[in-house]
């Protein structure tokens, strides 16, 4: 089976939230040699960003997204073993979290995939985050990156008291951020040490902020 129509089949099977093509073209694409890291960001990752959109436009609801969520979890559950096989060779590690005050988690679950899928260990905080939250785990699990997402333009705030607080704690974490509201100019305005538009630039980014 060609690449592309695998990794069309794993983007519908996120957007149609089908566990059975999930399965199916998941091990498909293992069966393919594709690197987890596309397997992850041109398919499983395409389809849950359209699945956002359409959360966005009311398109559909809730429990659409969780179904889909657990498409995805359906995969990554197969995917598990490579990525752990993999572990001795991971990248560094990432604390992510929504903010305090926030409780959307779409864009951060994917965000989550698409970083462990490309060699990071990921530390899912789930929503509504405090800052010491994100101090105490990066603490405890050794982590370079805190990454905070922020859906709402009243928990941008959040974003900035963790930076504070990491510059208050003088702790040697990266702080980075995104969220439909968050920007790049904002980022700079509190001093984060990055922004990520997308799920697809998070990788990028990451690699970049610790040298990978």
């Amino acid at each position: 089976m060609a690449k592309d129509a695998i990794l069309a089949d794993l983007k519908k099977s996120i957007e149609t939230w089908d566990f059975k093509l999930a399965q199916s073209a998941t091990q498909a694409a293992i069966d393919e040699k594709i690197p987890i890291s596309e397997i992850i960001g041109e398919g499983l990752g395409k389809g849950m960003e359209v699945i956002g959109q359409r959360f966005d436009a009311a398109e559909i609801y809730l429990p659409q997204v969780v179904a889909a969520s657990k498409a995805m979890e359906v995969a990554l559950k197969i995917l598990s073993p490579l990525m752990e096989a993999g572990a001795g060779a991971l990248k560094g590690t990432v604390v992510f979290g929504t903010v305090e005050g926030d409780i959307h988690e779409i864009g951060k679950n994917v965000c989550c995939a698409m970083l462990r899928g490309a060699g990071y260990k990921v530390i899912d905080l789930g929503p509504d985050a405090s800052a010491m939250d994100f101090m105490d785990a990066a603490d405890e699990n050794d982590a370079q990156i805190l990454a905070g997402s922020a859906l709402m333009t009243t928990t941008l705030e959040s974003q900035r008291e963790l930076v504070q607080t990491r510059d208050e704690m003088e702790a040697p974490y990266k702080c980075i951020f995104g969220g439909a509201p968050c920007s790049k100019e904002f980022c700079d305005e509190i001093k984060a040490d990055g922004y990520s538009e997308t799920a697809n630039d998070i990788i990028g980014l990451v690699n970049q902020l610790v040298g990978a």
